[in-house]
């Protein structure tokens, strides 16, 4: 047995983008991609990538570059899904809601090679790009390429090049990169970039073409699905359905909004039977009443667990809610609450509960466990018995990239400590407790609360600090700030004087919306802030409604006229690239 061999007619490294070969075979006609007025087809969404990833070798990129991007959902996000790691290159799809600080330290911490920014971040991404000129070496400005309006081109630009240029200079007949090691890496995804050491995320082709399996089996997408891209799709490369949608021979009905309006036209006019989001879109669905769906629509959701009255609401609308838990590192959804279907039987309320809880390993983990982190012994079924949560599997991430002592830290006994707490049910099904790393999950976004604390404490004014997740009714959870000030500082500060030094200093859906100031923070007798008697009084404030109601104006088409014609940055920028 051990003799027979190992050949290519037997043996193919696993990857995601060979989904897309055999969707332009099997489902050419077919719509892909659908956004505003214009739509694609397989066999075209299929050549586009075939033409950028041969410019983007005509561009010096080589096996293992790292080309990033800064995009909502657009077709051309979608399209470099495939025509990165076509090119033998890594895709870094960066957090559109950080801050130009953040990007760039993560285009620094990368050594990013392309740098692709949508028309709307342009302004941006210019302040990015000045920071990491004032700190880095010349040879490591990425090379910029805009990608502008594909309805209605804006001609904002910065730097020369654009992305639709590309695709027409490309080569259609382009032969993809050929994957030798299925290891490799595919992408690379921050969990945070509010750090002087960002944890980049490296995951696999194997790795990522199992994820993509499993999910797409678990949740029963079944042929033809449409796809409305509310979940963005630089959140673990869109939980993997960046390729799942073409495994499929589905359509992609990108949007740049989660806005109520946008999402209910797409979903009537695009006949939409499938979605991902974190559960504060739920409420945003739910601003609209009255509305009713005239056909189900199956929502994934992860983050925070949904509270049971919210399930109720929105199911109600005719969605159908699947919950499921995972985090970066774990390539996305690890765990989905598969339903059975003696619960049908079930009063909607106690529905509701069983749907808030995490669930069953999907199917291409090899397992999920929840252990004493110091005897490594697995806790007792009994949904009582709290534990860490740990997982061990194929879709794993690779580690954290430039990071070994992370990585180290990250496993251990052959199992990924998640860091988050939980029990398992004598079902099986698992269902979380707390989060051990104080993460605090507004509107899908991952806050560490310890950073947040580190801001706080270079206030001059503060002695003492902790942050804990406040209810958000929009947003799910959003940070809550209990501070001690410094002798003297009493009456002199004010509340809106800490928030806004935060928001000067943090993106701004990390600053605080709640400052409570106290004489003593609570602690336990070795000086540990009781954060868990925290929760509970952070619990009983709420954000006002003139706050919740808030929406950011984009720019004008006027405004963003200014950004049209080159500067001396950009043309710095252009100069300073290896290319």
């Amino acid at each position: 047995m051990d003799m027979l061999p190992k050949c290519a007619a037997n043996y193919v490294p696993l990857t995601p983008t060979s989904f897309l070969s055999r969707a332009a075979t099997v489902y050419g006609s077919r719509t892909s991609v659908i956004h505003g007025r214009t739509k694609f087809t397989w066999k075209q969404t299929y050549q586009r990538c075939l033409r950028l990833a041969s410019t983007l070798q005509s561009l010096n990129i080589v096996k293992n570059d790292i080309v990033s991007v800064l995009a909502p959902n657009i077709p051309a996000l979608y399209e470099m899904h495939f025509a990165v790691p076509m090119a033998g290159a890594v895709l870094n799809a960066i957090n559109t809601r950080l801050d130009a600080n953040n990007i760039a330290t993560i285009l620094k911490h990368s050594e990013a090679k392309l740098f692709f920014v949508d028309y709307e971040y342009v302004p941006l991404a210019r302040d990015a790009l000045r920071l990491l000129v004032a700190d880095t070496k010349e040879s490591l400005i990425p090379f910029v390429i805009v990608i502008d309006d594909i309805d209605s081109p804006t001609g904002i630009r910065l730097g020369g090049l654009e992305y639709e240029q590309l695709i027409h200079n490309g080569n259609p007949r382009y032969t993809p990169e050929q994957l030798t090691d299925e290891w490799d890496a595919i992408t690379l995804n921050y969990t945070s970039g509010t750090t002087s050491k960002p944890k980049g995320v490296v995951y696999s082709h194997r790795g990522a073409f199992l994820s993509t399996l499993s999910l797409v089996l678990q949740w029963k997408m079944g042929e033809e699905p449409v796809y409305l891209w509310s979940l963005p799709m630089f959140h673990c490369n869109g939980w993997t359905f960046t390729w799942g949608v073409a495994a499929r021979g589905g359509t992609n009905v990108c949007i740049r909004n989660t806005c109520a309006a946008d999402m209910y036209r797409a979903i009537a006019e695009h006949k939409v039977t499938h979605m991902c989001c974190a559960p504060i879109v739920f409420n945003i669905l739910l601003e609209e009443e009255g509305r009713r769906l005239s056909s189900p629509v199956e929502i994934l959701t992860g983050g925070a667990p949904p509270p049971a009255a919210l399930l109720e609401k929105i199911e109600k609308l005719g969605f159908h809610v699947t919950h499921a838990y995972g985090l970066t590192e774990a390539t996305g959804p690890a765990l989905v609450c598969e339903w059975q279907a003696k619960w049908d039987l079930l009063p909607k309320e106690e529905q509701a509960k069983l749907k808030a809880r995490q669930g069953i390993s999907v199917l291409t983990l090899a397992d999920v466990e929840v252990k004493d982190l110091k005897t490594m012994i697995s806790v007792p079924r009994d949904g009582k018995c709290v534990g860490e949560i740990v997982l061990r599997g194929s879709s794993i991430m690779k580690g954290y990239f430039k990071d070994p002592e992370a990585t180290s830290k990250a496993f251990k006994d052959g199992w990924f400590l998640t860091g988050d707490v939980g029990v398992i049910h004598p079902d099986g099904y698992l269902e979380i407790k707390d989060r051990s790393k104080d993460v605090i999950i507004s509107g899908g976004e991952n806050i560490n609360s310890v950073e947040v604390e580190a801001m706080l404490y270079k206030h001059p004014s503060v002695l003492e600090a902790a942050v804990v997740a406040m209810p958000h009714p929009k947003w799910g959870e959003t940070p809550c700030a209990f501070i001690t000030l410094r002798k003297g500082e009493k009456g002199e500060v004010k509340e809106g004087d800490i928030i806004s030094f935060c928001r000067k200093n943090l993106p701004h859906f990390m600053a605080p919306r709640k400052v409570v100031f106290k004489d003593e923070l609570p602690k336990i007798a070795t000086g540990k802030i009781k954060k868990f008697e925290l929760r509970e009084e952070a619990k009983k404030f709420t954000i006002s409604e003139t706050n919740v109601n808030q929406k950011s104006t984009p720019q004008s088409r006027n405004q963003r006229s200014q950004y049209t014609h080159q500067q001396p940055m950009e043309q710095a920028v252009m100069a300073m690239s290896r290319l």
